[in-house]
């Protein structure tokens, strides 16, 4: 595989215990998630012991079989029932809480309902307000960095940052198999997903807007700009980025909002949350042709913000950190009990924190502070700034739970 270590068994989800969990305690489970990240496998895979019903409402069977949804479904309250692409049938909600209001009544609480769907707003409204109380929601990310080393070791930090972490993508035969999914997945998004959340954008100017927002990579949003440059007015182009966000496909990433009595940046940073779409979009083949690429830094800046957010305990929120004076933090992780951590990121087996690091942590004072890089060691860089590999420090994030 092109120097890639060999992954010779499947790569286990971090979800899946939280899932199991979620499943006990509340009577229906939302797992969200974009399209190919693993969801279906992952329901499969929880399903499997307790014999779960699997409904696929992509399917025209499966959505006849629930054109009366109470007469289908009554005679299997003692059955996990799994629905996969349920934003396909959003009136299912309000027959669902009469499902569960009944089980409830019968005695049965818990683990009747996990639901499978692509974000969007649409779902989220009608899932809130029709099954409050009754629903929990978890979110399915692609493979992160935790998951891939555990299967294949630290050699499989470069194959996930070039080819990104979608399944199929991280785990094609070689690097340009690997290309053509993600290829016809971005393709696959413009001309067929989008359109089923009812947005009627042209392909192809939603295409060069996506690729933009690849070329700002990390950068701050400023929607004008991105406006002008794809030929739409502003609030057309904002609302390309309130659905790429809502599909979980971008990341805007907000300011640090604390008065510290200077002037702040507030406008968010806008990514593509997966490197290997990133690089898709710039058909990057492989990682000679990444590292000679001008997106480099910021693509390994986001790979490395995206996978920290994601292994991140439940409640830490991530923001960065930037001055009119020019203090700058890339990624501050914020923790439900007030401490904060810094992380500057850097491409260079030679870390050394910028003059701007040093003055965002002089005003912020987090208890902790890392520059990470891509090497393979932990070692101080000052008296209270380590450098520290990606992998190093999402596991010292999974640890804060």
């Amino acid at each position: 595989m092109e120097g890639h270590a060999i992954i010779t068994r499947m790569i286990e989800r971090r979800l899946t215990p939280l899932l199991l969990q979620r499943l006990l305690e509340a009577p229906a489970v939302i797992l969200l998630g974009p399209r190919q990240v693993g969801k279906t496998t992952l329901a499969f895979e929880v399903g499997r012991k307790q014999e779960a019903l699997y409904l696929d409402l992509e399917s025209e069977a499966d959505r006849a079989r629930l054109s009366e949804p109470e007469l289908y479904l009554i005679d299997r309250l003692n059955r996990l029932v799994v629905l996969d692409e349920i934003h396909r049938v959003p009136q299912l909600f309000l027959a669902l809480r009469g499902l569960i209001d009944r089980a409830r009544r019968a005695g049965r609480r818990a683990g009747l309902y996990l639901l499978l769907g692509s974000a969007s707003l649409e779902m989220l409204k009608q899932s809130g307000e029709t099954l409050a109380g009754r629903v929990s929601y978890l979110e399915l990310n692609p493979f992160d960095i935790l998951e891939v080393t555990e299967s294949a070791g630290d050699a499989a930090v470069d194959r996930l940052w070039l080819r990104g972490g979608f399944p199929d993508s991280f785990l094609a035969a070689d690097e340009a198999r690997s290309l053509r999914w993600r290829q016809d997945f971005i393709r696959t998004y413009l001309e067929r997903d989008i359109p089923q959340f009812g947005r009627r954008i042209p392909a192809e100017t939603l295409r060069r807007f996506w690729v933009m927002l690849a070329h700002n990579q990390c950068g701050l949003l400023n929607v004008a700009q991105l406006a002008r440059n794809v030929g739409v007015d502003a609030k057309t182009a904002a609302s390309y980025i309130d659905l790429l966000a809502d599909l979980l496909l971008v990341r805007r990433l907000p300011a640090w909002y604390a008065n510290v009595g200077k002037r702040l940046v507030k406008s968010p940073k806008i990514s593509v949350r997966d490197s290997g779409i990133v690089h898709a979009l710039f058909s990057i083949n492989d990682k000679d042709a990444l590292l000679s690429h001008p997106v480099v830094g910021a693509s390994w800046e986001g790979f490395v913000i995206e996978n920290l957010l994601t292994v991140a305990p439940e409640g830490v929120q991530g923001y960065f950190y930037r001055t009119g004076g020019g203090a700058e933090i890339d990624l501050l992780l914020h923790f439900p009990d007030g401490r904060l951590w810094a992380v500057e990121v850097k491409r260079s087996l030679t870390p050394h924190p910028e003059r701007g690091f040093h003055s965002g942590c002089a005003d912020l004072n987090p208890v902790r502070r890392f520059v990470v890089y891509p090497g393979a060691e932990t070692y101080p860089l000052t008296k209270d700034i380590q450098a520290i590999p990606l992998r190093e420090l999402a596991g010292l994030l999974v640890e804060q739970r």
